[in-house]
């Protein structure tokens, strides 16, 4: 059963029959929203980017996005950059995969950030989320919808945190601006 996260929510990453998961996935879905032209209504192609941020006492070490498809260490993988969107309340657009086990111990946390490289603000997205999934089973935990639009052309999603002996996530859902996830890091740093 999965939890829809309101900004500032967390929730433990554990398995409703005990235990820690070993792998999520971070799902990015959104579609164009439609806009009023001289000749109807059409839609813009918008490309968002789903980035991790790897971090380390605070301190950024690696990244995960569109260029760098792979953490350092392999314990984190995206799949590929959509150009487009399209999939909304559907499947994902884009997603990120975590082995949460092969994760390095210095590692304790994961920012999960969105942005839009062709500049269109949120404003003109619509049905944005972004969702934590139990890759061994497929099993949806948690969402986090990006509402509410606005002049901001990018989102600090949400992030995965080491708590004890288990990793919790917590939905951030800060508005930014930036193209990139380096555009995005001082407003991410309030955030570990």
């Amino acid at each position: 059963m999965s939890v829809n996260l309101s900004k500032g929510q967390g929730i433990s990453l554990e398995k409703s029959g005990g235990g820690s998961l070993s792998a999520v996935r971070m799902g990015l879905g959104w579609q164009a929203a439609p806009r009023r032209g001289l000749f109807g209504t059409r839609t813009k192609e918008i490309d968002l980017d789903a980035s991790a941020v790897l971090f380390a006492d605070k301190q950024p070490v690696d990244v995960v996005f569109f260029r760098h498809l792979t953490s350092d260490d392999g314990s984190v993988r995206h799949t590929g950059d959509n150009l487009v969107g399209g999939a909304g309340q559907g499947g994902d657009d884009e997603a990120i995969l975590v082995d949460l086990q092969r994760v390095p111990v210095h590692i304790d946390q994961i920012v999960f950030t969105v942005n839009s490289f062709t500049g269109q603000t949120f404003a003109e997205v619509q049905n944005a989320f972004c969702r934590i999934i139990d890759e061994t089973n497929g099993e949806e935990i948690a969402r986090y919808t990006l509402t509410g639009g606005g002049q901001y052309t990018a989102q600090i999603m949400a992030k995965v945190h080491r708590t004890g002996s288990g990793w919790s996530m917590t939905a951030v859902g800060t508005p930014a601006n930036g193209r990139t996830f380096q555009d995005l890091m001082p407003a991410i740093v309030p955030h570990l």
